[in-house]
């Protein structure tokens, strides 16, 4: 096995293949290509023929390097072509009975010293390369879709694969400009073992009716800066290929998160597939397009729950960073705020803090100096809750204990004059507790602002069983006039962003506690084969471990399902004092500053 793999077979020249073969080919490799329809085989010429001249447009690549690299791409519709490869890659349907025949038949074809890589994301790598005559030279070659645009490849040996064929792919891909990640074998691997159980609770999340399509896109967007939201990357992947792989993974890990949710065998059995059928979760322009076209559930262009109540003025209660920004977001839109602590002082620290931030965007360009004297000029910093006695907007961003924001309210129902919408900015605990504090429910609402709230743009509007329909749609008005998209969801922990987020982070968690991969082999695959921004260990040690035990915790208690229980590492590092970031140690460690 010690070879170059000058020379590769791909069998199966779908979107995968076709792109694993472009990759291949402008590496320098000569690339057989071999599919049993003449259909797909021309497809793949032309594919590779338009997306070299894109290239080539593009200044990536010069003229003759386009011609080389098809001078080295050649079809066949038998796996015969393959006799002479040094690495044949399979990425034919997600079939044991399927990849197995292929396996059977190259066999018999190939020398015994090639390798022979599945591209399977779903099925086992073990059991395939049991059927084969040499175990050892079979292993997983997991590329990401699409193939020339995606950074990660991951390696997936089972415990028959020999390591100098390992050795020999995880080379070939550095080459190819990759970032190799070693797995071990079992369904979904790193990046879509973890991917899957978010986008399967997603799609359960909107099965309930709990939120819309929409509004479960744009928060994890918005929310996590994510490049898809959830369902729409359901539709590109294939919901039916979704499917297999939560079947897959439900079989190895009986975890009910795994499950695939109902919706998703609903849609695959009506054909309705997502992209590639024209329609999935939502409607293309056509079969395979990727325009969303409306269809019967788009919402109405500008339509919005009735009439609000009229806000001129909002009252902010709080000192930390999240009341900080969140009364510069209102300020910055025009409003008059009254940013409120418990002292005179700690709201005079906070105004500061707030000036701080508005010279900052100065200095950068954002803002100009008229602007952000008139946005100071419009913040009243405040000892007491008694100064909201005139808001009609007051938003509490304090601590998040249910006892603390309970007092609050009990404090606000007082002090507030009647017919004032009363907001609260938890990320985790039952807005209807919060509400029942005052004798006004109904003017009680959920608007939970994310961090920095000056820079995200998302809003989660969350409604109680009580809150009345003009406070809601109050609510919404104003996230307009302040520039921020809200998203509507019901009074259940974690509301979406969270709800969807903290299990995906738990998760990673297993994976490390289980010794299948390393921190930086999950960080490293969750960015650069899901376009993540952050790793889940990145991102947890910036959240804070301590915040994100608590809402872990939260989750369990409220959904009782097992797969929601804290991870027994998470709740470790926490009762070690290891909170991430803010005490220099989490996951990892940092400096001191």
């Amino acid at each position: 096995m010690d070879t170059p793999l000058s020379t590769i077979a791909v069998v199966g020249l779908g979107t995968m293949g076709t792109g694993i073969a472009e990759v291949l080919a402008l590496a320098g490799r000569e690339v057989i290509g071999i599919d049993i329809s003449e259909a797909a085989a021309l497809g793949a010429v032309a594919s590779l023929e338009a997306s070299t001249a894109r290239a080539v447009g593009r200044g990536r690549i010069t003229e003759e390097e386009r011609a080389a690299a098809l001078a080295r791409f050649r079809t066949a519709d038998t796996l015969q072509a393959a006799a002479d490869a040094e690495l044949v890659i399979e990425v034919v349907p997600e079939s044991y009975e399927i990849k197995q025949q292929v396996f059977r038949e190259l066999d018999a074809i190939v020398s015994s010293t090639t390798i022979l890589a599945t591209g399977t994301n779903a099925l086992s790598v073990t059991r395939l390369a049991a059927e084969s005559q040499h175990p050892e030279r079979v292993l997983g070659l997991h590329f990401f879709n699409p193939a020339p645009a995606m950074k990660l490849v991951e390696v997936v040996s089972s415990v028959l694969t020999a390591p100098p064929a390992v050795e020999a792919v995880t080379t070939l891909a550095r080459e190819l400009g990759k970032e190799p990640v070693a797995v071990g074998d079992r369904p979904g691997f790193v990046a879509d073992g973890l991917l899957f159980g978010y986008l399967n609770q997603a799609a359960a999340m909107y099965e309930a009716n709990y939120a819309s399509r929409e509004d479960i896109d744009a928060a994890m967007k918005l929310g996590c800066g994510l490049p898809m939201g959830p369902l729409a990357l359901l539709d590109l992947i294939g919901i039916d290929t979704a499917r297999t792989v939560l079947e897959a993974m439900y079989a190895e890990s009986h975890d009910r998160l795994h499950a695939p949710a109902p919706i998703l065998g609903q849609l695959s059995s009506a054909g309705l597939t997502g992209r590639k059928a024209g329609r999935g979760f939502y409607t293309y322009d056509a079969p395979g397009g990727q325009d969303v076209v409306p269809d019967a559930l788009t919402p109405a262009a500008g339509a919005e729950a009735g009439a609000g109540r009229a806000v001129a003025s909002v009252g902010v209660a709080g000192s930390g960073t999240m009341a900080s920004g969140i009364a510069e977001v209102f300020a910055k839109a025009g409003y008059g705020v009254v940013l409120a602590a418990r002292t005179q002082e700690k709201a005079d620290l906070a105004k500061g803090r707030i000036a701080k931030s508005l010279e900052r965007s100065v200095a950068k360009g954002r803002l100009s100096a008229e602007a952000r004297d008139e946005t100071l000029a419009r913040i009243t910093a405040a000892g007491s809750l008694d100064a909201f006695a005139e808001v009609d907007l007051a938003v509490e961003a304090v601590a998040e204990d249910l006892e603390i924001k309970r007092q609050l309210f009990a404090s606000l129902d007082k002090v507030c004059r009647p017919g004032a919408v009363l907001a609260t900015t938890t990320s985790s605990l039952p807005v209807v507790a919060i509400a029942r504090a005052t004798a006004r429910p109904e003017d009680v609402i959920g608007m939970h602002f994310f961090n920095p709230a000056p820079a995200m743009k998302l809003v989660e509007v969350v409604r109680t069983v009580l809150t009345a329909d003009d406070v809601h749609a109050t609510v919404r008005a104003v996230c307009a006039k302040i520039r921020k998209h809200p998203v509507d969801c019901g009074d259940r922990a974690g509301f979406i962003v969270n709800a969807l987020l903290f299990p995906y982070l738990n998760n990673a968690i297993k994976m490390v506690e289980e010794h299948y991969a390393s921190l930086d082999d999950i960080d490293a695959a969750m960015k650069l084969g899901g376009g993540y921004p952050m790793g889940p260990f990145e991102l947890l040690d910036v959240v804070g471990l301590d915040v994100s035990l608590a809402i872990e915790k939260v989750l369990h208690r409220e959904f009782r399902d097992p797969g929601l229980a804290p991870a027994p590492l998470l709740e470790h590092l926490v009762a070690a004092g290891c909170l991430g970031r803010k005490t220099g140690r989490g996951f990892r460690e940092y400096a001191r500053r």
